[in-house]
């Protein structure tokens, strides 16, 4: 299929995987208008393309994954931050990464903040460099989350930790994040991307379509209660397994 070309991000494709840098790094990778409707963009063209099993999303630059909206862009015109929320879905890079069926993992290479951290949390896990921190302002410059922020974090941390960090502002480092699962690990700036390459080569080995299903039932399960998840598990694996052919991975490697 023809690629676009985008201007604010990258879109490289290796194989079954396609890595999408946000490239702002002039601007620590800030979320403009322009922005976040390449980055939606790109996640559908990858979401559509069958070759593409896998993604990684991260940051150009190794100051900043991504540090929320173009606060310079909203002071010129402060109903970019309504439109931030209220515009179109298609245009919102959070939607974009709940409608990918494909595992999407965030390459954390720094700063991801508020928007940014809200990025990050989007994804299906995340992997950050040594020196990446994460942290929410929206109160501190009067804005609400409007991308999951206020209901995720609390989900992964607790209600306590996250609104310390939302309350006060709190910034915590990768290693913090780590020891608190936000992060599945904190690596060497180097070994960022070669290993969310690598664990994203990984799981495009796999039948495609259980990787759907898996991530279908584990997203929509965690908005359920314990009962209900458990009959959509059940559900699920009754339909699956009635027509698969299970694989022998004592015959692999």
């Amino acid at each position: 299929m023809s690629k676009m070309q985008f201007q604010t991000v990258l879109y490289n494709q290796e194989g079954a995987v396609v890595v999408i840098t946000l490239n702002r790094p002039e601007a620590l990778n800030a979320l403009s208008v322009q922005m976040r409707a390449e980055l939606a963009a790109a996640l559908r063209m990858a979401e559509e393309d069958p070759e593409i099993r896998a993604i990684v999303l991260t940051g150009a630059g190794e100051r900043a994954f991504c540090v929320g909206l173009d606060l310079k862009e909203i002071s010129g015109d402060p109903g970019t931050l309504s439109r931030a929320t209220d515009g179109p879905p298609v245009d919102t890079p959070t939607k974009a990464l709940e409608a990918c069926t494909c595992p999407v993992i965030a390459a954390v290479n720094g700063f991801a903040i508020t928007g940014g951290f809200e990025l990050a949390l989007a994804c299906d896990m995340v992997l950050a460099s040594d020196n990446a921190s994460f942290g929410d302002t929206h109160v501190a410059v009067g804005a609400m989350p409007g991308w999951g922020l206020s209901q995720r974090l609390s989900r992964i941390i607790g209600p306590g930790r996250a609104k310390e960090m939302h309350f006060g502002g709190k910034r915590i480092t990768a290693q913090t994040a780590e020891a608190w699962g936000l992060v599945n690990r904190a690596v060497p700036m180097a070994d960022l991307l070669p290993q969310a390459i690598e664990m994203a080569q990984g799981f495009a080995k796999p039948d495609p379509g259980i990787l759907r299903e898996m991530k279908r039932v584990v997203d929509q399960g965690l908005g359920l209660p314990f009962g209900e998840a458990m009959k959509l598990e059940g559900a699920a694996a009754r339909a699956w397994n009635s027509r698969a052919k299970p694989v022998d991975v004592t015959q692999k490697g």
